[in-house]
């Protein structure tokens, strides 16, 4: 059973100041719970229900794991639906971005994504079109908000998140810049080489003017139809599978 106090530790981590504060993170869902329970991340303890005890098999020894009821599970949840498995998974101690870990491949740089279904996207497309890096301005949705960390169903545990100002680290750096713009060369007639940056802006804003002067090639996703825009997880998804398919000719 739980205490009023893990009840309340728990919720808390629902915002940002309370997961600085304690360097925890949630978790929540049986496949998410295993992903990071087999992954660099260091899980802290695994709480769980009887049912989804049996459903989530053998976990490495070094991890607490406590059984609770489903009426208490129920306090803790954050879900609509809970599926009885949630872990408290310690923040990791993302540094300065190393520049030489970018050189010979594409990453992610998004400016101001607020949207934590969108980062979660984009999160798991890195993760399938083997990206295994996303820059992210100051002011981008935290990748450890719970709706975030839902949403890449397990991807975060493998693809590398950090939090920079946009500004100066593209004014820092040498490497090939693209933005998605609305306006710009064909994103089919652009060759993206074997490194770079994809610049992805804000979902409102696009890419904040400040930024423009960084951009080498300002690219574009054609408009067939007559849609004003596209959504961000959307466009970033098109990116990184174009870049999948010149690596792949």
């Amino acid at each position: 059973m739980l205490s009023k106090a893990q009840i309340s530790l728990i919720n808390s981590l629902q915002h940002k100041k309370f997961r600085t504060e304690h360097s925890l993170f949630l978790v929540e869902g049986i496949k998410s719970v295993l992903e990071f329970s087999h992954s660099a991340y260091k899980v802290q303890k695994i709480i769980a229900t009887s049912d989804a005890r049996t459903k989530l098999g053998k976990i490495p020894h070094n991890i607490k794991l406590e059984e609770i009821s489903n009426a208490d599970f129920n306090k803790i949840s954050s879900l609509k639906t809970p599926q009885g498995a949630l872990a408290l998974v310690e923040l990791p101690s993302n540094g300065h971005i190393n520049v030489e870990q970018l050189s010979g491949k594409h990453t992610l740089v998004l400016d101001d994504i607020q949207d934590p279904g969108n980062l979660g996207t984009i999160i798991r497309t890195a993760e399938w079109f083997g990206i295994p890096t996303l820059i992210c301005s100051r002011h981008t949705v935290d990748a450890f908000n719970p709706k975030v960390v839902q949403a890449t169903m397990g991807s975060l545990s493998r693809v590398e998140v950090y939090y920079v100002d946009i500004e100066k680290f593209l004014t820092g750096i040498s490497l090939p810049t693209f933005g998605a713009l609305l306006e710009g060369q064909s994103i089919y007639r652009t060759s993206f080489g074997q490194e770079g940056l994809i610049v992805m802006g804000n979902e409102g804003h696009g890419i904040r003017h400040s930024l423009m002067a960084e951009i080498d090639t300002a690219v574009t996703i054609p408009r067939i139809g007559q849609a004003e825009s596209l959504n961000v997880a959307v466009a970033t998804t098109i990116f990184c599978s174009e870049l999948a398919r010149q690596k792949l000719e």
